[in-house]
């Protein structure tokens, strides 16, 4: 894996890139870095130039003074992808990556060939409303003693696997290096106006969510009957933690749905070669047609 920094107008952003091809640009959620994919993108780099950069504020990019919004943290993508000297890429996002790669694709259009859309809440005035007054998830006071590390721990605990302390670890590093504004990327999902933005998507999308996400499953099917060109299909076993506890299951429904998506743009035979290449990568039995996930 190779790091590097982007110099862009809000300072420098930080990504790690794996492998050679079309690129694939991985978006995370917070309080996540790049690191949320650290075992997907050697899985995705088997076939294609997978980038997964660190979101404005987060992980070792850097953090604007200016007030958070999705809207910032898109053009934060759209600086690093300019500075790669990206035409076409496609987007895969988790949580708040994913409202990040929506809108993305709501603000460049041409930009996005497909859009990979992991856990992501259908935003409106309605949810708006219902998460004003929530307690903050990741936001906890620091006394001396250092009792917020596991007040952070206790928080995060219910949505990871049991056996996976080594995942709590790395996201509370990662909550730690975001410091004082750790809460501001969940605000920033909750202030956005989804609502008015998905229209503009007319990139074909894949929407995924964990069988135990209770926070964005049950908002697919609203998510997939706003978007016009779309599949979704349910991720097993995993829940909010749906990258990092099943990096494998996560790669190979992201790399079957490229796969078909080469296919539409006329790619079909490389594509084909990869998969005959790296059978370990996946089957290609997602949904090829608009379904519902299951719930």
């Amino acid at each position: 894996m190779r790091r590097a920094y982007a110099d862009t107008r809000f300072g420098q952003v930080h990504h790690v890139e794996h492998g050679a091809g079309a690129p694939v640009l991985l978006l995370h959620q917070t309080p996540r870095s790049w690191d949320e994919y650290r075992d997907v993108l050697p899985l995705l780099g088997r076939t294609r130039r997978a980038i997964a950069m660190d979101t404005l504020g987060f992980g070792a990019s850097a953090a604007p003074e200016e007030a958070w919004t999705i809207e910032l943290f898109a053009e934060g993508v759209l600086e690093l992808c300019a500075d790669l000297g990206l035409t076409s890429v496609d987007l895969v996002g988790h949580h708040t990556g994913g409202v990040v790669a929506l809108e993305v694709a709501a603000a460049q259009p041409s930009l996005v060939r497909s859009l990979v859309l992991s856990g992501v809440p259908f935003v409106d005035a309605d949810r708006r409303r219902r998460v004003a007054a929530r307690p903050p998830i990741d936001e906890v006071d620091a006394p001396r003693d250092g009792a917020h590390l596991a007040a952070l721990w206790r928080a995060r605990l219910p949505y990871y696997p049991a056996d996976r302390p080594d995942l709590l670890d790395r996201l509370v590093r990662d909550a730690l290096v975001a410091g004082e504004r750790v809460e501001e990327g969940h605000r920033a999902v909750n202030a956005y106006r989804m609502e008015e933005r998905i229209g503009r998507v007319t990139a074909p999308a894949l929407v995924v969510c964990g069988e135990f996400d209770e926070f964005s499953r049950p908002d697919v099917p609203r998510l997939t009957a706003a978007l016009p060109d779309v599949e979704a299909t349910p991720l097993e076993g995993v829940g909010v933690a749906a990258v990092d506890a099943d990096p494998v299951q996560f790669a190979a429904v992201v790399e079957a749905f490229l796969g078909r998506i080469d296919r539409r743009s006329g790619n079909g035979a490389p594509a084909a070669a990869r998969a005959a290449a790296h059978p370990e990568a996946g089957p290609a039995g997602v949904p090829t047609t608009r379904t519902e996930t299951e719930q």
